[in-house]
């Protein structure tokens, strides 16, 4: 009886949902996964190329009168947040441009008037200019003095030509994985020297992977590479129909309402509707996994002068952006805002690969799929998945172009498209303006540049964010440190050395008054000193005003649960003298404190936060108490 009772639940949330389904045209949107394999191969490979782009608006993709359609998931955009308070009425832009011929090589000595620069349409006033040429010589590290540790990894302060490439292993197929090694082999192989500056990472399901720090030896990367495996992404097992429905919103886009309704497939739709859920759940977990990724390793390299490359070789963007303006909605919308900020201050500029190279997107080539469609609705089938992939491809160029870069697609020599998304930083110019900060409407600043120079083509990131979170660094100064404190990557956008020491009087004096009669006699004070450069720190306005968080955690190295034996934080905020400002210009900062731990290892965070700007510096020490 129950068993029969279950039954007819199921049947009637089936036909509820198929009569939805009549009601409205399919879904479709953004995602990983590919049917079939994607690389060269006896079979050849269909690819959309020569489809014509999408229209981006859900009126235009899906209608009542065509609903074998997809329709465009419905999107959350940055305009639609609150008026913008910007902390400073002086905000300056700063607009990396890289200048070619139609052949692709650099343009050099070109003069602040060969360039116009304009926002929304209206042109700017280019207030600062620069040609930079980065720096080929090969990377000598800067190792740190007896005792001490340190965040500055490169001994030179000249601009320098960077690439880092970063494999996705969250949004990318796990076949597609393993070609992409292969294809990062063979660039590395082939075109690397000394010259060039190179970094290793891995964004996985488990959060960013540094597989090799920042190197001239290419000998090193490879012995690396080849031991890599592959990861499940975060859409392991879940068909590209379901995908497509997930980004849409909900799973109507399964049910087919021309097909007949039999117990089977009813069965098979409300199996559907529940992998739609899970989809849009994992969907979500990518963005978060993708974002935190980009803006670790934006922080990273935020402290190294000059344009950097970041390689992105993926499979997919993990949401649909329908113009520059879309955000991911809810709590992920300020980690993204955050993230794309931090991008375009450290001057990065991302270049995704499309890994899956030539995708066949045919139902009948995909062995995955859950069921095949027939008569109507194997055509609608078809035109998610057609629309699905045009959108994947449409979201990874946008994205690209958000910070400069641009995207690779369509092609198997992704060797190729490595190597011409590394060349772009050996030379670009620098222009600045400063913002109209009377213009308090949120959203995206379309930017547009223009050289007055015969047969060259200009490419610079096509606007930026314009909203609280960008603009207002204190907005994220909760989540700033707590993201620092657990980041794989020391952030470099402030200059940090630290050297244990013996606990000052002063300060022991302090931590016996904090303890009292409550003090542990197993514990012992262990000192630590920080300096920062004093050009690395803010001081602003005609108050000079200085606002400075301090970070120090403690963890006992067999603490599995990351649990703190000690934790200390300060804030150094107020106006400075102009003798002091001349001091701190002059002989930087030191901030020095005391841990009270009992005997054993630990591993130490330290985190200096410049509260005026929001820029980080993070490194980490390991600790032997007594």
């Amino acid at each position: 009886m129950l068993r029969k009772q279950l039954m007819i639940l199921m049947l009637v949330a089936g036909v509820w949902s198929l009569s939805a389904s009549a009601q409205r045209p399919g879904g479709g949107g953004s995602g990983g996964g590919k049917p079939g394999g994607g690389r060269p191969g006896p079979t050849p490979r269909s690819t959309p190329s020569t489809a014509p782009r999408p229209n981006r608006t859900p009126s235009a993709m899906g209608s009542p009168s065509s609903p074998d359609l997809p329709s465009a998931p419905i999107t959350q955009h940055a305009d639609q947040e609150s008026k913008v308070e910007f902390r400073t009425e002086t905000v300056l832009v700063q607009v990396p441009v890289v200048v070619t011929d139609k052949s692709g090589n650099h343009i050099h000595n070109l003069a602040k008037d060969n360039f116009r620069v304009f926002e929304n349409g209206k042109e700017q006033k280019v207030a600062a200019f620069e040609e930079i040429v980065a720096n080929t010589s090969r990377v000598l590290s800067n190792p740190p003095q007896p005792g001490e540790f340190s965040n500055i990894s490169l001994a030179s302060r000249q601009p320098r030509s960077v690439t880092v490439v970063a494999l996705d292993t969250v949004n990318t197929p796990f076949l597609d994985q393993a070609y992409a090694r292969k294809e990062l082999v063979k660039y590395l192989a082939n075109n690397v020297d000394s010259s060039q500056t190179l970094g290793l990472v891995i964004i996985s399901s488990k959060g960013l992977r540094v597989v090799q720090g920042l190197t001239s030896d290419p000998t090193a990367l490879l012995q690396i590479l080849k031991k890599l495996s592959g990861d499940l992404p975060e859409m392991h097992n879940l068909d590209t129909d379901v995908e497509a429905a997930a980004a849409a919103g909900d799973g109507s886009g399964l049910l087919m309402a021309s097909n007949p309704i039999t117990t089977q497939s009813t069965l098979s739709d409300f199996i559907s509707q529940g992998d739609v859920l899970y989809a849009q759940f994992k969907q979500e977990n990518a963005i978060e996994t993708t974002m935190r990724a980009f803006l670790g390793i934006a922080w990273s390299l935020s402290g190294i002068p000059g344009r950097k490359s970041l390689i992105w070789a993926t499979g997919a963007f993990p949401f649909y952006l329908d113009s520059p303006s879309t955000v991911p909605g809810g709590r992920l919308s300020v980690l993204y805002e955050r993230a794309m900020q931090v991008l375009n201050d450290a001057e990065i500029s991302v270049y995704p690969v499309d890994v899956r190279g030539l995708v066949n997107y045919s139902p009948a080539a995909d062995v995955t799929a859950r069921r095949a469609a027939s008569g109507p609705a194997a055509m609608q089938q078809l035109m998610s998945r057609s629309w699905l992939q045009n959108a994947k491809i449409d979201t990874l160029r946008d994205f690209a172009e958000m910070t400069g870069g641009r995207a690779f697609y369509n092609t198997n020599d992704l060797a190729g498209s490595f190597k011409r998304a590394a060349d772009d930083s050996s030379s670009y110019y620098m222009l600045g303006y400063y913002l109209d900060t009377k213009n308090d409407m949120p959203g995206w600043r379309q930017l547009k540049v223009k050289v007055d120079q015969k047969n060259t083509e200009a490419r610079a990131r096509n606007g930026f964010l314009v909203t609280n979170t960008t603009m207002n660094p204190e907005l994220t100064r909760i989540a700033d440190i707590g993201f620092a404190l657990t980041s794989p990557f020391g952030a470099t956008g402030i200059p940090v050395v630290m050297r244990w020491q013996e606990a000052k009087p002063e300060e022991m004096k302090k931590l016996d008054a904090k303890n009292g009669e409550k003090k542990d006699p197993n514990k012992k004070a262990v000192g630590f000193a920080l300096h920062m450069p004093g050009e690395a720190l803010t001081v602003e306005g005609t108050r000079n005003q200085l606002d400075v968080d301090f970070v120090a955690l403690a963890t006992a190295a067999a603490a599995k649960d990351g649990t703190a034996a000690d934790e200390i934080k300060q804030t150094l905020k107020g106006s400075l003298s102009a003798e002091n400002v001349a001091k701190l210009r002059g002989h930087g900062m030191s901030y020095s404190n005391v841990f009270e731990l009992a005997p054993g290892k630990y591993q130490v965070r330290f985190v200096v936060r410049d509260n005026l700007n929001g820029r980080i510096g993070s490194l980490s020490a390991p600790l032997t108490v007594n």
